[in-house]
């Protein structure tokens, strides 16, 4: 009984057991029908989804190549770049978007672009530096400060503006050296535009003597530095009088030239080489700084002694004065006496 009840159990379980296996193959037979059915009823929109993806892919490399080819026609050939790529990348994210709606009718493109921006704050909070720098770049760009080829001052480092990418400013420095600074920096912080406008003024100081002549002097570094090429005859170079220093009287010279560093530097060469030749010619005195230093005599028996000790000037009505050594000396002897001792020093007083 019990082994024919067994057998009987057993036949039971392996029967519902294929009929499980027979029902899991007709469900996964009739899925897989379903999505054979359903994707050759979606065909048609698969397809003209692809096409208007397409569409707009080709539309933003045509835009993309216009913005470029207007950029270089305005000289603004890294504002095309930037924004060129820019506008191609939303053209593209928005045909995807449309696509997307074709293939999956029943998908609302407002979930799609409520989604879209969540994801555009998050993927804002994770490259937050490489936005800020970006987005400055587009305003550095539109704007304008600076352009390629002029010379600037950033955060310590002088030359020549290379180009500007989305991300970077690149600066090519006067001893051939390129320094890459992030256009968040650029665009908050100061910048000195060395060759913002077309003239630049120089300026050099020169000393001549008490004797001579300024109005003279004058005359002749004007004369001097007029007749140089590279020195711009409007605005007029000036000669002015800024000190009456201790050994000298200083005229400060102010001229033009052009703003680029090499100019300016050769320009300077010249200015101070035709101004000490036409000084020499004309009989200028250019004095040397004169100091006067006054050391007090260490080896002498009163220094230390404020108010006594000489600084350096000899002794008064012609007495010598002993070496401090000596004077100890002779302080230092039983012999010598609280007289003898006050006498040498009121003499040497």
């Amino acid at each position: 009984m019990r082994s024919a009840f067994a057998q009987a159990t057993t036949s039971n379980a392996g029967q519902r057991a294929a009929e499980q296996i027979s029902i899991s193959v007709d469900g996964l037979q009739a899925k897989l029908d379903g999505w054979v059915d359903g994707f050759f009823a979606l065909l048609p929109n698969i397809a003209v989804a692809a096409v208007v993806l397409g569409v707009f892919w080709v539309f933003g490399g045509l835009t993309r190549r216009s913005f470029n080819r207007w950029a270089v026609a305005h000289q603004r050939e890294n504002l095309g770049e930037v924004l060129g790529g820019f506008l191609r990348l939303a053209l593209i994210i928005a045909g995807g978007l449309l696509a997307t709606t074709i293939v999956l009718p029943s998908l609302n493109p407002g979930d799609l672009v409520a989604g879209l921006g969540v994801g555009s704050v998050a993927i804002g909070f994770a490259f937050k530096d490489i936005l800020q720098n970006w987005l400055a770049g587009v305003l550095l760009l539109l704007r304008q400060p600076f352009r390629p080829g002029d010379q600037i001052v950033i955060n310590g480092f002088e030359g020549t503006v290379d180009h500007i990418e989305a991300r970077v400013t690149a600066i090519r420095t006067y001893d051939s050296r390129m320094v890459l600074v992030p256009n968040s920096d650029v665009y908050t912080n100061a910048v000195v535009v060395n060759t913002a406008f077309a003239k630049s003024r120089s300026q050099y100081d020169v000393g001549i003597g008490y004797g001579d002549d300024i109005r003279a002097a004058r005359g002749i570094i004007l004369d001097a530095i007029g007749g140089l090429e590279s020195v711009e005859a409007d605005p007029a170079p000036e000669v002015l009088v800024t000190d009456l220093a201790a050994s000298q009287v200083v005229l400060r010279v102010f001229w033009w030239s052009d703003p680029r560093r090499y100019d300016r530097v050769h320009t300077s060469s010249r200015v101070v080489e035709a101004i000490k030749y036409a000084l020499d010619e004309a009989g200028i005195d250019m004095p040397f700084e004169t100091q006067v230093h006054l050391l007090h005599d260490q080896t002498d028996e009163l220094d230390g002694r404020r108010g006594k000790q000489r600084e350096g000037w000899p002794a008064p009505r012609g007495a010598a004065p002993r070496p401090r050594f000596e004077a100890l000396s002779r302080q230092d002897r039983p012999e010598a006496g609280r007289g003898e001792r006050a006498g040498g020093a009121n003499a040497a007083d």
